[in-house]
C-alpha cells in the first residue's frame, strides 16, 4: 500500500535580502503512515563559501529545534500542535529567517519514513 506524504526543503538563507540560498534539510510528513520526520546535512566548505561569516552553530541549533520538533511527543494539556499534520503546518509555514521552509510538494510512497533519505541524496547532497 502506497502512502502519501508532503515534505519540505530547509533552506538556509544567510541574507535574505538577497534571497540566495541553499538547500540544507528536508522535513516529510504523512498522515496515512503517522509519519512526521526530518533529516538534514550540512555540507560546511559549501556554506562558507557562499557565506564565509555563516553561524554554523546556530544554523545546526536551528535544525535540531526542528527535529526535536517532529519527534516531541504532543502534551495535550498545554501544546496547540498536538497533531503531527499542526506541527507540519508551523514547520512549513513561511517565515523571514536563516532558516526557511520551501514550498510544500507532495508525493507517494510504500515507505514515507524511508522515503526522507531518498530526498535529503537527491534534493539536499
Amino acid at each position: 500500500m502506497s502512502h502519501p506524504y508532503q515534505y519540505v526543503v530547509l533552506r538556509f538563507v544567510p541574507r535574505v535580502d538577497r534571497g540566495e540560498c541553499l538547500n540544507v534539510g528536508v522535513v516529510l510528513h504523512s498522515q496515512s503512515a503517522g509519519v512526521l520526520t526530518c533529516s538534514w546535512h550540512l555540507d560546511e566548505p559549501r556554506i562558507l563559501a557562499v557565506a564565509p561569516d555563516a553561524d554554523l552553530e546556530g544554523l545546526r541549533g536551528a535544525l535540531d529545534a526542528v527535529a526535536g520538533m517532529c519527534q516531541a511527543a504532543p502534551d495535550p494539556a498545554g501544546d496547540a500542535l498536538t497533531t503531527q499534520g499542526k506541527r507540519f503546518g508551523w514547520l512549513s509555514a513561511p517565515r523571514s529567517t536563516v532558516l526557511q521552509p520551501g514550498p510544500v510538494h507532495g508525493g507517494s510512497s510504500p515507505d514515507p519514513g524511508a522515503e526522507i533519505g531518498r530526498l535529503l541524496d537527491t534534493l539536499v547532497r
